[in-house]
């Protein structure tokens, strides 16, 4: 069993680099599925998302392996094989394989998804986005059945704006005959990611990041080399910590529009922020300012993925906060570990209200999904004296050695397995 074990109270200063986006890279090596040539992902981070997503593709005779940090993926072969609930169990990104299957061969099996307990997450728009394209879809004994035999181009109207069903769709759009249209699609960064890759594939899709997307569909798809875009999240995580124990940090290889949301939001911490090219500086002296209403949305609004970490940062903030959770229904589940340190938190269905306290105290704390996880090592990180976060594994989904990354910062942490 691993733990991570944090002395905290001291302020963080230096520079940080940040790694590749997860959920910009989960879809790219599900996309890759859509060629029979060898795919680079250079800088692809070595997460266990990503292990679990690699262990999917392989299942479907699929080759991938790493050369350092590039993942070389080559689907020349691929065996229409049940993926079973041991490989989506651990991944609900393992739903984006069904939209490049569905494009490639045009049938596909696959147990329903996993990933963390922050909420219900319903794969309905996925399958009624299918159903468009004339997939026919069976559910049997928890086993999503999809026949794309008849699949053709359509226009699919999302009830919402979601971004796994944006990017699944735009999957199974780019082999097929004509135009497929996508309306109400998300329009974060990462679809105009994976476009681009689709794109850079031979591919032809116009309007990502927009709120409606046209695939036209093409023959075949092209190998190619692709660099994803950097993790928005993870650059929260960093100046989140930043915010709640003080100091002084740049924040590298970040692209800072991306990141509006969150340090807008910052800003009304007190912190200041600077930017210059792709590096976001943040200076932060005390306590942060309270934020009196921080809601969050899809983007370009404030995002669900980046709540737990401010809301640990609040918790020592000099006032009173109330945090609005649109998106998961349990995403506060890790609010009790906080009051374990002495945090102020009352939770009502999807609010939360933080009384910000003076300090925080050292705990053992257990992690039970990923951004919950990363909002308890910031809680750690600003806490006095000694603190132990149990089940880091959870936060490995997301983050490289996210104890390293903050002792580079001067922070006392270190990750020990028993």
């Amino acid at each position: 069993m691993q733990k991570i074990i944090v002395d905290g109270g001291l302020p963080l200063y230096g520079e940080i680099s940040v790694q590749t986006a997860k959920n910009a890279a989960l879809p790219i090596i599900a996309a890759c599925i859509l060629t029979d040539e060898p795919v680079v992902i250079e800088n692809c981070p070595h997460l266990n998302d990503i292990n679990a997503m690699i262990d999917i593709v392989r299942h479907l005779g699929c080759f991938a392996q790493f050369d350092g940090d590039d993942l070389t993926v080559c689907c020349k072969d691929i065996s229409l094989n049940v993926i079973n609930s041991d490989l989506t169990g651990k991944l609900r990104s393992s739903i984006f394989i069904l939209g490049s299957i569905l494009s490639r061969c045009r049938r596909a099996y696959i147990s329903h998804p996993g990933g963390c307990e922050i909420g219900l997450r319903p794969i309905d728009l996925h399958i009624a986005g299918l159903k468009s394209l004339s997939v026919k879809i069976e559910d049997d004994c928890g086993v999503i059945c999809c026949d794309g035999l008849e699949m053709h181009s359509g226009v699919i109207n999302l009830d919402f704006a979601s971004v796994g069903a944006t990017e699944n769709l735009m999957m199974a759009g780019a082999l097929l005959d004509g135009e497929t249209v996508i309306v109400n699609a998300a329009r974060e960064p990462e679809i105009v990611d994976l476009a681009a890759f689709i794109n850079a594939m031979g591919g032809k899709i116009t309007g990502a990041g927009e709120s409606i997307i046209r695939i036209v569909g093409v023959k075949k798809l092209h190998g190619c080399r692709y660099r994803p875009m950097p993790d928005r999240i993870c650059a929260g995580t960093y100046l989140a910590a930043v915010a709640a124990t003080g100091g002084n940090v740049t924040v590298k290889d970040v692209v800072p529009e991306h990141i509006l949301g969150i340090t807008e939001r910052l800003k009304k911490t007190g912190a200041r922020i600077s930017v210059r090219g792709s590096s976001v500086r943040i200076t932060a002296d005390g306590r942060p300012r309270p934020i009196h209403k921080l809601e969050t949305n899809v983007y370009p609004a404030f995002p669900t993925d980046m709540q737990p970490q401010f809301c640990a940062m609040l918790t020592r903030a000099s006032g009173s906060s109330v945090i609005i959770e649109n998106l998961f229904e349990n995403r506060f589940g890790y609010t009790n570990e906080l009051l374990r340190m002495g945090a102020a938190i009352t939770v009502k269905d999807r609010i939360a209200v933080v009384n910000g306290v003076p300090t925080l105290h050292g705990a053992a704390v257990r992690a039970c999904d990923l951004r919950g996880g990363a909002a308890l090592v910031i809680a750690a990180l600003a806490a006095e004296g000694r603190s132990v976060v149990y089940c880091p594994e959870h936060i490995d989904r997301g983050y490289e050695h996210i104890e390293t990354d903050f002792a580079l910062l001067g922070a006392k942490i270190r990750r020990v397995t028993e």
